[in-house]
């Protein structure tokens, strides 16, 4: 069963920053399409920024200019750096890997931004 492991969440003041981790496996890693995804409590879940396979990026507009994707192909790995995070950024995110043939989710990381 594919995999895909989060790392990285928990609790920053306003204005911090946080750096998740999202690692698949190499068997679908190079070919996926990559992308964060959060849900706050009653609230449905939203993509927060993606990542081709060929390293082409898009942002929702709520996290432009402060949150940066990345993927590194050597570590079968995608980050998303979150910088100046506010009470509203508080939710569980998601990783997503979509292949041509699959999609795929991890289990979750909760960030909370609370002073």
């Amino acid at each position: 069963q594919v995999q895909l492991v989060e790392s990285g969440g928990g609790l920053v003041q306003p204005g911090g920053s946080l750096r998740l981790s999202c690692a698949a496996p190499g068997s679908i890693f190079s070919m996926a399409a990559m992308s964060w995804y959060r849900q706050a409590p009653g609230k449905q879940r939203d993509m927060v920024a993606h990542v081709t396979s060929a390293g082409n990026t898009n942002y929702a507009a709520s996290v432009q200019g402060r949150f940066t994707i990345s993927r590194d192909n050597a570590k079968n790995t995608v980050y998303l750096q979150m910088n100046s995070l506010n009470v509203e950024d508080t939710a569980v995110y998601y990783c997503r890997a979509l292949t041509p043939s699959r999609l795929y989710w991890g289990q979750g990381t909760q960030v909370t931004v609370s002073s």
